[in-house]
């Protein structure tokens, strides 16, 4: 009888397909608007109702922003595509189908590079489709009462696009790397927000698990609707877990759809994983073929922006930035934006990048703000640091006005000029302030004077305290040196 098998002798089978709302202004396939928050059942028409002899007409922007989405991750646009229905009957899909891709999506074979614990892999996208979405239903009761659903058809009809990988993670950290990189290429094309919280980035896990060096894939179960990035990573260690586990007592492992409960951190069957002929799929037949031509396609790739791996090379390069630092910096689009725009009104890029991600968004994340919120122009912060790079502000003085920078939105040369905290550099003045710290410290000077070098920092500190940190620092070195001998 061979030895109980511990989790170390399994690895994890994971692909991920993930919904992405796309950020146009109205539905794919009518003129409705696809705000978020609007009374519920008034963004509806009679073509997302589904109701007899409404014809639905495809959104030309959901189009060109599926494919910006698809070039983004390296896939193969289709020159023809074909929308079909997916038939399925539930209370907030009033059409009884989903219009969406089978045989024939709008793109395919893309790839994703990840890097988990300073390792780069790459992962499959095997396509990319789009569909229009469902509505809401929203349950209401408790254990002693009745339980009332009420639908919200608000969403039907919103474009979406799905993104499914290859079974390439195989673990936890890699699926949670994959979506992460998966966000901000997204965010970066402005193809969606990718705001979880209102639904726009949604999130469903197949995990299967087999013995380590087996080429077969085991069963695998689908955990639906993961709606956060930790609840993805959480929910996928619970089912490997509970996998093997099954495995371990002599069970089978069942296909079927499974859902997170993130009070219990446990995951639950849902039911029977469906089939592709369960769904009774066939070509949608009031939308003819999408067809993308060479030109549209070369119009729509001229109009992409720069992806945050490129962005995070030309940091690197163009501004000498630690491979971290430009990481935090492309972090999102937003960010690597208002970092450029200081860097490039600035006099030290580097130097810029640390007010960025050190003063300037701990400040903000302590008053629960964005980098879009900032008070204090991209602009603003560069001239900051350029009047330090040039020694005409101490740090000290820079620390003292970068928060009235923050309360006022005002430049820092203004701030030094309305409240006379302008940099001294004048040898008279500094002169006289440096005698003064020298008379008052005999005991210093001879430690100076005997050797004992490293005191001209206590000096400096005792002038740049009495200069109320206004002292050129650089000036007041020189001076101190030539005055002590």
């Amino acid at each position: 009888m061979s030895a109980t098998r511990t989790a170390v002798d399994y690895e994890a089978v994971i692909g991920l397909e993930v919904h992405v709302q796309l950020a146009t202004k109205t539905k794919i396939f009518c003129g409705c608007p696809t705000s978020f928050g609007a009374p519920p059942n008034t963004n509806v028409c009679p073509v997302c109702l589904g109701l007899p002899g409404a014809l639905p007409v495809l959104n030309k922007p959901a189009v060109e922003m599926a494919v910006q989405a698809a070039l983004a991750l390296g896939c193969q646009v289709r020159p023809s595509s074909i929308f079909a229905r997916k038939n399925y009957f539930y209370p907030d899909l009033p059409k009884g189908y989903q219009i969406s891709q089978y045989d024939k999506p709008v793109a395919e074979h893309g790839v994703v590079e990840i890097e988990v614990n300073g390792v780069t892999k790459r992962i499959g996208v095997t396509r990319v489709h789009m569909e229009d979405d469902a509505g809401k239903s929203i349950h209401e009761g408790f254990k002693d009462s009745p339980l009332n659903t009420y639908v919200d058809l608000n969403r039907c009809g919103t474009p979406l696009i799905e993104i499914v990988s290859e079974p390439d993670m195989r673990t936890s950290d890699e699926a949670y790397a994959y979506l992460t990189e998966l966000k901000q290429i997204l965010e970066f094309c402005g193809v969606s927000t990718c705001d979880m919280e209102k639904g726009h980035l949604r999130c469903d896990a197949n995990v299967s698990v087999r013995p380590r060096g087996q080429e077969k894939f085991g069963t695998k179960a689908e955990v639906k609707n993961l709606n956060s990035f930790r609840f993805l990573k959480m929910a996928l260690d619970y089912e490997i877990e509970r996998q093997i586990g099954v495995i371990e007592e002599g069970g089978k492992v069942v296909q079927e759809t499974r859902l997170y409960n993130p009070n219990t951190g446990e995951t639950a069957s849902m039911r029977s994983k469906e089939h592709a002929h369960d769904y009774r799929y066939f070509p949608e037949p009031d939308l003819l073929p999408l067809k993308i031509s060479d030109k549209w396609l070369s119009e729509i790739k001229a109009a992409m922006p720069e992806l945050p791996a490129a962005r995070r090379t030309r940091f690197i390069e163009q501004y000498g930035l630690r491979d971290y630092d430009a990481q935090v910096l492309t972090s999102t689009r937003e960010l690597s934006d208002y970092f450029e725009r200081a860097a490039k009104a600035s006099a030290d890029p580097k130097l810029a990048a640390n007010w960025v991600m050190g003063d300037l968004m701990g400040e903000l994340k302590a008053d629960g703000k964005e980098i879009t919120d900032s008070p204090i122009p991209a602009e603003n912060l560069g001239e900051l640091v350029t009047l330090i790079a040039k020694g005409e502000l101490s740090g000290k003085l820079a620390k003292a006005i970068f928060p009235k920078m923050l309360a006022t939105g005002d430049a820092a040369s203004a701030i030094m000029e309305r409240e006379g905290l302008k940099q001294i550099s004048d040898t008279g003045a500094l002169g006289a302030i440096l005698d003064e710290v020298i008379a008052a410290n005999p005991k210093q000077v001879e430690q100076y004077k005997s050797g004992k070098t490293t005191v001209m920092g206590f000096f400096v500190g005792q002038v740049m305290k009495a200069s109320k940190g206004q002292a050129n620092p650089a000036l007041v070195n020189q001076m101190l040196k030539d005055k002590l001998g």
